[in-house]
């Protein structure tokens, strides 16, 4: 690990030749006689790198079985022995190839990450001068490094840290901005008000434990994240995507200060603009909000019933299904029905207590009428037999079949299953 670092250390600072390389501070060997092993992280075009025709020289090949060596290092957890072949793959920003000069950064860049993250020996301050070095390496992946840069400083829970990265990453321009940069930048700018928003329920929570003018300081500067956090928060989920964690705290952040309004819009647009992927959380939000709010029934269901569309085996269909059996109209039963049935036929709710309770209890509810029609229809059917038996080529038209034969096939008892819930 310690050869790793130093040897970036000195990638500017040593120049290496072909004639070095076989003198000893490379590994002798070709590719040709290497397994077909390669790293699932890297792109598909960096897996097997290409001459374009050219025949490869020593040094090309040399470097190409080295970082075969390298991958297999990676898919066996071995980071140490991975860190030693990455010492010598480093030349490749030496080579003269350009297609090689362009693509040796990222291969470093996403190798070196995940040696640094996983080695035991790896410390905070390594990896901070690598992310260093990788973002000088290329303009056009700069926002990207940053990012993983930020994300391994949050995972060792170095929040001020990790924001003073954002911050300077969002002031970064180079050249004519680009589609693929703005977009990079709005993210950048997205996850700093994820901090932001973090620093504001700090802010909260110290502000309810406050009295006086201490609660009022805190306030105004609780108010000052809460703006930071929602012009960016803002501007990220009006690009069509996936943002939940942006979403949640957007609407947190509204809640608060009891902007309505702007939250309907928000969630409304969010679940049903079609340029949006489909996302079934982004109606879940919708409904949850809307719920909060005291709407009604007849405004939840529909909302539930374009999620059931989505993903029939929710959970919360089973509130879909209550309030269905609630209503007045028969076809909603007969749909409640059919949900519960549905619901029941995905594996994850083979042995779900709560949803054969409520397909038991929907069933018994049925039953209890079938009853109530027998008692009525038995005295009926007596009184009737007499004629029928006059008459055999009617019974056989007519095809009637008593009651009693319904009972011996099990239509008005329970069924095996239900037992224990009825």
């Amino acid at each position: 690990m310690d050869s790793f670092v130093e040897q970036l250390k000195r990638g500017t600072e040593e120049e290496f030749t072909e004639e070095s390389v076989w003198n000893g501070s490379a590994v002798n060997t070709t590719s040709s006689s290497l397994p077909a092993i390669y790293l699932p992280l890297l792109p598909r075009y960096l897996r097997h790198p290409t001459t374009r025709g050219r025949k490869a020289t020593e040094f090309q090949e040399t470097k190409e079985a080295c970082l075969n060596y390298i991958q297999d290092a990676l898919l066996q957890h071995q980071w140490q022995r991975a860190a030693e072949f990455m010492t010598i793959y480093l030349e490749t920003l030496e080579n003269t190839s350009a297609e090689k000069r362009m693509a040796a950064p990222e291969v470093i860049w996403r190798i070196g990450t995940e040696i640094l993250c996983h080695h035991s020996k790896s410390s905070i301050e390594e990896f901070n001068y690598f992310a260093e070095q990788m973002k000088n390496l290329g303009v056009k992946r700069y926002l990207k490094v940053c990012l993983e840069h930020v994300f391994h400083l949050l995972c060792n829970g170095l929040i001020d840290e990790a924001y003073q990265n954002l911050s300077l990453a969002e002031g970064w321009r180079y050249g004519e901005q680009t589609t693929a940069q703005d977009k990079e930048l709005k993210l950048i700018q997205a996850y700093k008000g994820l901090l932001d928003y973090y620093n504001w329920t700090k802010k909260r929570k110290a502000m309810l434990e406050l009295d006086g003018n201490f609660a009022d300081s805190v306030e105004q500067e609780m108010h000052s994240f809460f703006r930071q956090a929602a012009v960016n928060l803002k501007e990220i989920i009006k690009i069509p995507g996936v943002w939940d964690p942006f979403v949640k705290c957007y609407v947190d952040l509204l809640e608060f200060y009891e902007d309505y309004d702007e939250v309907r819009q928000v969630l409304s647009e969010y679940a049903y603009n079609s340029k949006f992927p489909p996302n079934p959380n982004a109606h879940v939000y919708y409904y949850q909000f809307l719920k909060r709010q005291g709407e009604s029934k007849k405004t939840l269901m529909s909302v539930l019933k374009i999620l059931h569309e989505i993903v029939p085996s929710h959970e919360l269909m089973l509130e879909y299904n209550a309030m269905l059996q609630k209503s007045k109209k028969r076809k909603n039963h007969r749909l409640g029905l059919e949900i519960i049935f549905t619901l029941l036929d995905f594996a994850g709710w083979k042995e779900h207590v709560k949803a054969w309770s409520c397909l038991a209890k929907q069933i018994k509810q049925i039953l209890v009428k079938l009853q109530i029609l027998q008692i009525c229809f038995t005295p009926r059917l007596h009184s009737q037999e007499g004629k029928i038996s006059d008459s055999e080529e009617i019974c056989e038209e007519t095809q009637l079949c008593p009651f009693e034969s319904m009972w011996c096939f099990g239509f008005l008892h329970a069924p095996l299953m239900f037992t224990r819930c009825l």
